[in-house]
């Protein structure tokens, strides 16, 4: 089984001209790129469309089966980042764990990444790096304090680089101190 899959940006233009539906010129209906919905457009595709577009007749004859899926919205967007057994957010909260830190989302953080993805135009694909770009500096800020105990990402954090929302246990330090303390004396007990 042969499967491919992309955006292919501009066949919807092709498409429109094979159909009758004018794209440019006198006559031909004005709409604006929010209005145009290419999965309906995209519905009408033809193998000759593909070839127009720029693919060779031998890999058009790969595709036996040409199937259109809509862009994903808000809502799916969301649930990828949240729901999966190894969604990016599960991921991140594991590694702030290894350090003794509770990593949190706001629903507003969420949705703010999710926007971002859609004006990219990048899919669930894009959502990574957008979160890597909000992390990047959190995650090696973090361990270096040992008194956090918990991080809040906020829509702030994700719209302008605003530090995180950070809760701090002073105790959980002091904690540590004694530990460590302990242990050399024991160490010194024994040598």
């Amino acid at each position: 089984m042969f499967v491919c899959g992309g955006a292919f940006e501009g066949l919807e233009n092709i498409i429109k001209d094979r159909t009758g539906e004018k794209a440019i010129g006198f006559g031909s209906k004005i709409e604006s790129k929010k209005d145009i919905d290419k999965y309906e457009i995209f519905k009408e595709l033809l193998p000759q469309d593909l070839l127009k577009f720029g693919l060779i007749p031998e890999f058009i004859g790969r595709l036996p089966i040409i199937a259109t899926l809509k862009d994903l919205d808000k809502e799916a967007l969301i649930k990828i980042l949240v729901e999966p057994k190894n969604a990016l957010v599960k991921q991140y909260t594991k590694l702030f764990e290894i350090d003794g830190v509770e990593l949190e989302f706001k629903q507003e953080a969420l949705e703010a990444i999710v926007d971002k993805a859609i004006e990219r135009k990048t899919g669930a694909r894009g959502l990574r790096s957008i979160i890597e770009e909000i992390m990047r500096d959190i995650m090696f800020e973090i361990p270096s304090n040992p008194n956090i105990v918990k991080c809040i990402i906020t829509k702030e954090t994700v719209l302008n680089g605003s530090e995180p929302e950070v809760v701090i246990d002073e105790e959980k330090n002091t904690t540590k101190l004694k530990i460590t303390k302990k242990q050399t004396v024991n160490k010194k007990e024994t040598a």
